[in-house]
Parts: C-alpha cells; sequence; structure tokens
C-alpha cells in the first residue's frame, strides 16, 4: 500500500509516494509519471499549506539536531521531521472528523469527495481525470464521482420544466403546435 504526501518544490506541490516496509517508511518514486504532477488549488488549500510551513519551520528549530526530514522535504511530518504512520495519520484524521462533528470516513475517501465536488461544480472530467492522476476518464467518472439526490432533483426539475413548456428560452415549444406527436 502506497500514500501520497505533498513535497515542496520551488513554491509547486507535487504528489510524492511512500512505501511502507516492516520496519519504516520508504520515499519512492511514484509508480507513473502521471503521478507526478502538479494541480491548482483553490486560495484556502494554499493558505493552509504555507501555515503548515510554518509550522513545520518552527518545529525544526524546536527539534534542532533530532530533526531527521532532511533531504525529503516532505510538507507534512512528525515533530522530529520523519515521515507519518500511516496508521497514526488515520487516528488523527479520525479525531478531526470527530471535533469538527462532521461523518467519519477514511482518510482516502477524500479523493472521492474531491472528484464529487469538482463534477458537481461543473468540472469535464478530463480536468477531474488529471487532478486525480487516472489514466482513463471511465475510472473517475466510475468509481470517483456520485451524482448528489439535489443534483438528480435539480436536473429532473429542469426535465420537467421542459416537458411542461415552463423554460426561459423564447423558442421554447409548448406542445401544442403541429398537433400530437408519436413517440417511437
Amino acid at each position: 500500500m502506497s500514500a501520497c504526501f505533498l513535497r515542496q518544490v520551488s513554491g509547486c506541490p507535487e504528489t510524492r509516494a511512500r512505501e511502507p516496509t516492516a520496519r519504516e517508511l520508504l520515499i519512492v518514486a511514484p509508480k507513473t509519471q502521471r503521478s507526478a504532477r502538479r494541480v491548482a488549488l483553490p486560495s484556502e488549500c494554499v493558505t493552509a499549506l504555507r501555515a503548515q510551513r510554518a509550522q513545520q519551520i518552527a518545529d525544526r528549530k524546536a527539534a534542532g539536531d533530532t530533526w531527521k526530514g532532511a533531504g525529503h522535504d516532505l510538507v507534512f511530518t512528525t515533530k522530529n521531521g520523519t515521515p507519518i504512520e500511516p496508521r497514526n495519520l488515520n487516528r488523527s484524521f479520525e479525531v478531526l472528523c470527530a471535533r469538527a462533528k462532521v461523518r467519519r470516513v477514511r482518510f482516502h475517501d477524500l479523493r472521492h469527495t474531491c472528484a464529487s465536488l469538482l463534477h458537481e461544480q461543473g468540472a469535464d472530467a478530463r480536468m477531474i481525470m488529471e487532478v486525480l492522476g487516472h489514466s482513463s476518464i471511465r475510472v473517475t467518472m466510475d468509481i470517483y464521482t456520485f451524482v448528489r439526490l439535489d443534483s438528480q432533483r435539480s436536473a429532473f426539475d429542469r426535465v420537467g420544466d421542459a416537458l411542461r413548456g415552463d423554460g426561459n428560452s423564447p423558442g421554447d415549444d409548448d406542445g401544442t403546435a403541429g398537433g400530437p406527436v408519436a413517440a417511437t
């Protein structure tokens, strides 16, 4: 099992894979070239990442000679600079979910959330695929996007409007012109 973590490179975060072994976590190259990519982030995320970097700099100064993060330049580490153990990450994430009073989900489920929110905001499938690093749009659309009930309801409300002729277009056909139409 591998996990992706951000690495700071010239002000741009990049993904980096981490492989757990029997005794330690190893930094390894990503599985594919597509895995190493740049992604745009909302300003709120950039602000949070900058705050994290400032906290890490303070942790590094406080750790002094015991800092072990030299050479990896990971954005998220323990207080002494080592990679975060996956189980510790999951435990911390569960605590944060409870504190925020949101439904507990697996950390990996944040990918599903990201894809679904991008989809609901009108992002096209190719862009979502690239953000997630998938090799196929089909994988992205089949696995990571879910249409929420309110989105379905809104779409079917528009279908109902079209069937009733309640559309906003000046050329809307109310169904009365030209006589009945047989469905085939």
